[in-house]
């Protein structure tokens, strides 16, 4: 029956028991992997080698952004996925997410924006190729699209024609139902494992100590720890919640908002947050960390610049300002611009023109501006390191991400969403993290925020053998006295005279047994390190050195 999917000539009766075993095959993918991204691939794979469906490709809503992401697609490389995103109405796939409705084109080679799919396809070899394009539907929503192509035997029979369009488009909207109800699936059981976790007994006593009045456990499990649907930070705490208000409130207007905070703290996950809420959420967000390249690029990285401006520009190149044109640019550690440069910013602020580097080009832009530091730029600007003016226009709408350390009640989220995070990325299944464990994540003072509380996680799922996370899974530096039982036996009179001792028979090794000159050494009289050796009992006459 393999073969049947792939005919023009198939009865009805043989296409829809093909199509009912090949349905059959791929929900039995879905349930061999975890990860829904991890059985995109295989479902590819059957479309092209069991239905003739070649070139498929799935899309998905990336909520962060507002784009649609190349999930997985046949002929493009792993770099090309990443970057690949469709606009709400940009090309097929676009206008399909738009409209909610399929799409069948049934000459690819007029298609022109097709051709450079794969290097190796040519008008030639898209000659009589068929593209669909249909909505993955969840619920009332979409959340992505399913796309592929197929080559049809041009037959004198155009009704034949039309009925093989008709089944393949039949059958690629099944497969669309397939993965929305397969991510749906998967939304709910990693509900379900987070709430099953929050009903142990440490945790669910944590959990219930750290809700706020009139709200339980329960509630923040359905969240999925999040502070509203569709949001990418963890936390349920007054803290996250005053600085979440704040960010709602700003995120609609273009105002200029400056994210302080340590380092670790989710300052560039606030960043996403104010541009999907933006009207901006559209168009594009443009990032750029600071002090992650050097004094000499930095202007041209932001600026732009024009073809032979300096050594090595062969060609003309837009800055990420114009590249966020109608968009967000996003500065991260702003603090750690030179003055030459926090000149030409505070110039696109004001004005909102810039040149490119080379140029007498006057360009104008229209851009959101959300800048983050870890710095404290009033005490910058003071020490003159920061121009004030540039202080003033960039804390137009300041905000203060709290450390990890003052929203203690959202420990234990974060730990249980990376723990889920890791765990799936390596394969593992971890049921619970215990007790003590929790215990040691909550007592300490985490200084690197929450990028070291997810590196510790990573740690312990990769050292977890017994599907738990025990506190000597976590690292060192969170252990604690008690936890190693290693907790002081001694009083501190004992511990300063077992000290002072010590310092007086290596005063006397080094004078070789001159009281004398051991009492000097240790800022002492003779009288005082001649009442102390008879206390301990020190042999002083055993660090003479033998006479020649």
């Amino acid at each position: 029956m393999n073969g049947v999917l792939r005919s023009e000539e198939a009865s009805d009766e043989e296409w829809e028991r093909a199509e009912l075993e090949l349905l059959f095959d791929i929900a039995r993918t879905f349930d061999k992997y975890v990860e829904l991204r991890s059985a995109l691939g295989p479902l590819l794979s059957l479309l092209e080698i069991r239905a003739g469906l070649t070139w498929g490709m799935v899309t998905l809503l990336d909520r962060s952004t507002g784009l649609l992401k190349i999930e997985e697609a046949y002929g493009l490389s792993p770099e090309a996925k990443e970057r690949g995103r469709y606009r709400l109405g940009e090309g097929l796939v676009g206008r399909v997410f738009e409209s909610g409705q399929a799409i069948m084109v049934q000459d690819l080679s007029k298609e022109s924006r097709f051709l450079n799919r794969a290097k190796n396809r040519t008008q030639a070899d898209m000659e009589g190729l068929t593209y669909y394009c249909v909505p993955i539907r969840s619920g009332d929503g979409l959340m992505g699209t399913l796309s592929a192509e197929r080559h049809i035997q041009r037959t004198p029979c155009h009704e034949a024609l039309e009925v093989q369009m008709l089944r393949d488009r039949g059958l690629l909207e099944k497969v669309s139902a397939i993965i929305a109800d397969s991510a749906k699936l998967r939304e709910r059981i990693l509900e379900e494992q987070f709430r099953l976790r929050c009903t142990g007994d440490a945790q669910e006593e944590r959990l219930q100590e750290r809700c706020l009045p009139g709200q339980t456990p329960g509630l923040h499990a359905q969240a999925g720890g999040r502070i509203a649907a569709g949001s990418a930070i963890m936390g349920t705490g007054k803290a996250m919640r005053e600085v979440y208000q704040m960010l709602t409130q700003v995120a609609p207007s273009d105002a200029t908002v400056l994210i302080t905070g340590e380092s670790g703290t989710g300052k560039e996950l606030v960043a996403l947050e104010l541009h999907r809420l933006s009207k901006r959420s559209g168009a594009a967000l443009v990032k750029i960390n600071c002090s992650a390249l050097p004094e000499s690029i930095i202007e041209s990285e932001l600026f732009g610049h024009e073809k032979g401006a300096f050594t090595g520009a062969t060609s003309q190149r837009k800055g990420r300002f114009e590249l966020a044109h109608q968009g967000t640019i996003f500065l991260d550690e702003i603090g750690e611009l030179s003055p030459q440069i926090q000149v030409k910013l505070l110039r696109v602020l004001q004005e909102r023109e810039l040149e490119r580097v080379g140029g007498t080009l006057t360009i104008k832009v229209d851009v959101r501006l959300i800048a983050a530091t870890n710095r404290n730029l009033e005490a910058a600007v003071k020490e003159g390191r920061f121009r004030e003016d540039l202080y003033y226009r960039l804390n137009v709408f300041p905000l203060q991400v709290p450390p990890l350390r003052e929203r203690k009640s959202d420990i234990v989220l974060l730990a249980d969403h990376f723990t889920e995070k890791y765990a799936a990325k390596y394969g593992k299944l971890i049921k619970r993290i215990s007790t003590p464990a929790l215990d040691l994540l909550t007592s300490y003072s985490w200084p690197g925020n929450v990028r070291e509380l997810e590196n510790c996680i990573e740690r312990a799922v990769i050292l977890s053998d017994d599907r738990v996370i025990h506190s000597y899974n976590l690292p060192p530096s969170l252990q604690s006295a008690v936890s190693t039982k290693t907790e002081p036996i001694t009083t501190l009179e004992a511990a300063l005279s077992r000290l002072e001792k010590e310092l007086i028979v290596e005063a006397l090794k080094i004078s070789e047994g001159n009281m004398a000159a051991a009492a000097r050494r240790l800022g002492i009289t003779d009288r005082q390190m001649g009442l102390r050796v008879r206390h301990y009992g020190i042999g002083w006459r055993l660090y003479r050195s033998p006479k020649r």
